[in-house]
């Protein structure tokens, strides 16, 4: 970690250049306003493909044990960094087969040679594919969020920055008399997938909550098979990251391929232990997929829950992030 890579991180995750069309950067599918996401169901490449997922939220990213929704080994930020750049199914960014021409625009552009210079001065060539990914990788690692109404009143000893309504959605939320939420969205980021020094080497866990159950060889449409894509182990099918809440307001539509659109439609899949589909080719009754989550079963909500949890949900909303200048489009 240094300032000079992170600043270097944050040109380049601006960069159109980098994209095929030279339409697109980092930034297109992770939007400082949406607090690093797209708001968009599923993300959409530079030649145009649709990729089957959303797209994750960046911020806190230097906390997530895993970094995307169903790849339980991919843990580096470096290494995920690559992926966009350099996929094909789909293509995303668009740069395999032309790493050489993009690193030649880089070492091309003074503002690049500078900052490569400042950023890497023990390498005699910094300009490599590699150094683009550690660059992105500190970038993103100081997208931190903290700065929320309930991060003041929970640790700043505002009493007053949360409103009542959302005191009482807290105690809903860290208890198990009625939701239990903290079970696997605990934690200062509200996910049960966060790392942190002094935590120890905990298993990440992912979940099957529970949203489809169709008929046919899989119970979840292909190819958002959870982590089954990795393990080969049908208990594993439908089993997805646990996302941080943060900010959670602006990061709809929701779960692995945005399919549910609002939070309060995200609440009603959770009080209901599981997303019925009447018809259609995803017809099914969630709550009744083999694979669910033991702890999803449902939830008795009234409506004075439900308004005082989303007050508390919407508390998490750090509106100084979506305006920081260290994070913003330096160009």
């Amino acid at each position: 970690m240094s300032q000079a890579k992170a600043l270097l991180g944050r040109y380049l995750f601006y960069d159109k250049r980098m994209s095929v069309n030279g339409a697109q950067s980092c930034a297109s599918c992770h939007r400082q306003a949406l607090a690093f996401t797209d708001g968009c169901a599923t993300a959409r490449g530079a030649t145009g493909q649709d990729h089957p997922r959303s797209a994750m939220s960046l911020v806190n990213a230097a906390y997530a044990g895993a970094l995307t929704w169903s790849n339980p080994n991919l843990r580096s930020l470096e290494e995920q960094a690559r992926i966009p750049m350099l996929s094909e199914h789909p293509v995303e960014l668009g740069l395999r087969g032309r790493v050489n021409a993009f690193l030649g625009q880089l070492r091309a552009d003074p503002v690049y040679r500078a900052l490569f210079r400042k950023a890497f001065p023990e390498a005699q060539y910094p300009f490599s594919l590699a150094n683009v990914a550690k660059a992105l990788a500190v970038f993103e690692r100081t997208i931190i969020s903290v700065r929320s109404p309930y991060d003041r009143y929970h640790f700043g000893g505002d009493r007053g920055a949360i409103p009542d309504s959302a005191q009482r959605g807290e105690a809903i939320f860290f208890g198990d008399a009625v939701a239990g939420c903290f079970r696997c969205h605990g934690g200062f980021n509200f996910s049960d997938a966060t790392v942190y020094e002094g935590r120890g080497n905990p298993p990440i866990e992912f979940h099957n909550t529970a949203l489809y159950n169709m008929s046919g060889t899989f119970p979840y449409p292909w190819p958002n098979l959870g982590i089954y894509g990795q393990t080969r182990k049908r208990a594993d099918v439908g089993k997805f990251k646990t996302p941080s809440l943060r900010n959670v307001a602006l990061t709809a539509p929701y779960m692995h391929d945005g399919s549910v659109a609002t939070v309060e439609e995200v609440l009603d899949h959770y009080a209901a232990g599981g997303r019925t589909i009447a018809s259609g080719p995803y017809a099914g009754r969630g709550h009744d997929n083999p694979n669910r989550a033991a702890r999803m079963t449902g939830i008795a909500l009234t409506q004075q829950n439900r308004k005082d949890l989303l007050a508390f949900l919407r508390s998490l909303t750090d509106v100084e992030l979506t305006c920081d200048s260290r994070f913003s489009n330096p160009w």
